[in-house]
Formats: structure tokens, C-alpha cells, sequence
């Protein structure tokens, strides 16, 4: 069945470019390499990452991880950035479930347990945010469980609205979640 309307961004959008370099607020967002296996295992070895992001990584699971984002790249269905201070891995900034037709996607992020309280999570968020909004997407998502009071500040320090909780939305170890749905949209109208 035809559509009635064209798709909103075309479909390489994300393809049809290199991964971009983000840099602002003491921050360096870059493509993952293999050589962030080590760091990667460190941070989902976190009881805090594990809680929230419902994993653990081997090497040999991180090697593969790091190794898919590229791919996931290329396709336009994922993108994700290692987050980097001074050099070093503090954190993750990835953007899910992307749909150049509906301009839209869902953002992901952990930080590692040192970097914690300097506002690396949210200053991440927000020049991705900023460069996925300057190429046309129209509305990121961001769900956290409405446990999760860090993550909900993030959201709200970024600029994402809280727009509603999606009732038992999430699986956790712990059971199902309520999860927050915040966004962030565009200025188009």
C-alpha cells in the first residue's frame, strides 16, 4: 500500500556520511574502536550499568559489541559514539531504534563510575542531540525507569520534556518497570 506522505529524512541519512566527531564541554564523542574492549568490560562490570542497561560484557562480548557499531552504522539503524574526556573512556552516548522516515530515535547513554556528577551524561546528550537535530531528525526519545532519579535529571538538564510514564514498560532483573518518556523535538513546525 502506498504512502501518503514521503519519508521525512531519506533513508541515508546516517549512511550516507562518515560518523561524525563531536567535540564541546570538555568532551570528545567518537566512534568506538577495539581498542575500548578493555574500558567497555570495565564499565558493564558497574552494578549501576548492569541495573540499568540489564548486562554484563566479556571481552570477547565487547570486542564484538565495539565491532558493531560501525555496521550498525553503515545500515542506519543504530548510531553510538564513545564518550572520551582528557583522553580517557568516561562514558557511552548511543542513539537507538533510528527511523530516518519517521526522523526519529531513542537515546542510550551510561557514564562510568568516576566520572559520575560532573555532567558528562548530560553535556553528551546534548551535542548529540544538537548535531542529530542539526541533520533533520525531528524527535528523540529517552526512556528511563522511573527508579532511575540520575537518569531522569540527565534527561531534564539536556533539554528532554518529561511527556508521561509508560506503565510496566521495562524489564529489569528486579522485575518490570514504569518507565519515563521524556523527549526532545525539533523547532519545525
Amino acid at each position: 500500500m502506498p504512502e501518503l506522505i514521503p519519508p521525512a529524512l531519506p533513508a541515508d541519512v546516517l549512511f550516507g556520511r562518515s560518523q561524525p566527531l563531536l567535540d564541546g564541554d570538555g568532551l570528545v564523542l567518537r566512534p568506538w574502536t577495539l581498542s575500548d574492549a578493555p574500558a567497555v568490560v570495565a564499565a558493564y562490570a558497574d552494578s549501576s550499568i548492569q541495573r540499568w542497561h540489564v548486562r554484563s560484557m566479556t571481552e570477547a562480548e565487547a570486542i564484538a559489541w565495539v565491532g558493531s557499531w560501525p555496521v550498525r552504522w553503515a545500515a542506519g539503524t543504530d548510531a553510538s559514539w564513545a564518550v572520551v574526556s582528557r583522553g580517557v573512556l568516561v562514558g557511552r552516548m548511543s542513539f537507538k531504534h533510528v527511523s530516518p522516515a519517521d526522523a526519529s530515535c531513542e537515546a542510550a547513554y551510561w557514564v562510568v563510575p568516576a566520572a559520575r556528577g560532573r555532567g558528562v551524561a548530560a553535556a553528551a546528550l546534548r551535542l548529540a542531540s544538537s548535531w542529530l537535530l542539526s541533520i533533520g531528525f525531528e524527535r528523540l526519545d529517552l526512556l528511563h525507569s522511573v527508579l532511575n532519579l540520575g537518569s531522569c535529571r540527565v534527561a531534564v538538564k539536556a533539554g528532554y520534556e518529561l511527556e508521561g510514564t509508560k506503565r510496566r514498560s521495562g524489564l529489569h532483573a528486579d522485575g518490570w518497570h514504569d518507565m519515563h518518556l521524556h523527549a526532545l523535538v525539533g523547532t519545525t513546525a
